[in-house]
């Protein structure tokens, strides 16, 4: 069986009035998402966004205490991505890659940009294990810097979730890691300039 679901799938004739009507539902539904996908896209262009600032000097700081040697990929991404953080529209940004091709530097140097303009961050990760071991990155790659970097997820007991979710509202969170409880409706950020979707 395919498709997930208790019974087989029914076969229809290629050619036939079946065939031609299950095409015509799937083009019905790809055009009802492709309309709603455009009319997403125009409201954003009218929308204005954040216009982050250029680089600082601790950004060139942070960016120079990386212990490895970039690929041409992260720092095409990099500045990519710095050059739409830098414009007033909202920005939207897919990077791929290999588990080890530097994803998440690429992701510490924007949520980095973000913060040292006031605005908050939000990583969103799958599971409480990625969590964890973001948060352990995030931190050791800015404890040079004053940045406050909290994770929320099942790991936290709810007394530490409760008063991670107060500190978010109030703004002295800078960056939060965590899981699909990140959008609970509980959780409200002050001032959310990006959010990382991992």
């Amino acid at each position: 069986m395919s498709g997930g679901g208790e019974t087989p799938p029914t076969l229809s004739r290629l050619g036939g009035q079946e065939w031609a009507h299950t095409k015509e539902k799937v083009k019905e539904a790809v055009e009802e998402v492709a309309a709603d996908l455009l009319d997403l896209y125009a409201s954003r262009e009218v929308v204005p966004g954040f216009a982050f600032s250029r680089d600082t000097i601790w950004q060139r700081e942070l960016e120079a205490s990386f212990p490895y040697i970039e690929t041409p990929d992260q720092i095409t991404a990099q500045q990519e991505i710095k050059a739409d953080m830098e414009k007033s529209k909202p920005m939207d940004r897919l990077i791929c890659g290999d588990v080890g091709y530097g994803k998440t530097e690429v992701a510490i140097r924007a949520a980095f940009k973000a913060v040292i303009d006031g605005k908050q961050v939000a990583v969103l990760v799958p599971t409480t294990v990625l969590a964890q071991q973001h948060y352990a990155t995030f931190s050791e790659r800015m404890k040079a810097f004053p940045m406050k970097i909290e994770s929320l997820s099942r790991f936290r007991s709810h007394k530490e979730q409760a008063d991670v979710i107060k500190r978010l509202e109030q703004g002295t969170v800078d960056i939060c890691i965590g899981t699909h409880r990140l959008i609970q409706k509980d959780v409200q950020f002050k001032n959310l300039g990006l959010l990382i979707n991992r």
